[in-house]
């Protein structure tokens, strides 16, 4: 009753066959550093609202890995500076970064179990829980 279709689809990209496809080992190396670099950019600012020596740990452990995804390539970090808030331990911020990272750390754990990368699950799981024991105190600190 109907015809075959005899021509290509219009809808077919020409020349599909030479294009470069990442595995998926590959995408999800991406975004894990993606992850990571967004909750070392946290961890950063938080260093800059509260110095501690768990948090510049931190975040070397953080840089590490995203160089290590990245095939050798550091992330771009900004200078931290402590502010004067900081001193006094009252920043209204810092609860709210510190749940913005616990968020991300979720995400970078999700990608690194799915990935197999033990050490990225557990850097991002003892991330996880840092600020969410952060998170808490704020909490209590407001009552």
């Amino acid at each position: 009753m109907y015809e075959p279709i005899r021509t290509k689809s219009v809808h077919t990209m020409a020349g599909t066959a030479d294009f470069p496809h990442r595995s998926r080992e590959e995408e999800l190396d991406i975004q894990l550093a993606g992850h990571l670099t967004a909750l070392l950019a946290v961890t950063d600012e938080l260093r800059g609202l509260e110095p501690s020596a768990t948090l510049d740990a931190a975040a070397e452990r953080l840089a590490e890995q995203v160089t290590r995804l990245r095939a050798g390539r550091p992330p771009v970090r900004v200078a931290v500076a402590a502010t004067a808030a900081a001193s006094t331990g009252l920043d209204p911020r810092s609860a709210g970064l510190h749940r913005r990272a616990h968020a991300l750390a979720g995400r970078a754990l999700v990608v690194a179990a799915s990935r197999a990368d033990t050490a990225a699950a557990i850097l991002a799981a003892e991330c996880m829980d840092a600020h969410a024991a952060a998170v808490g105190a704020a909490a209590l600190a407001a009552h």
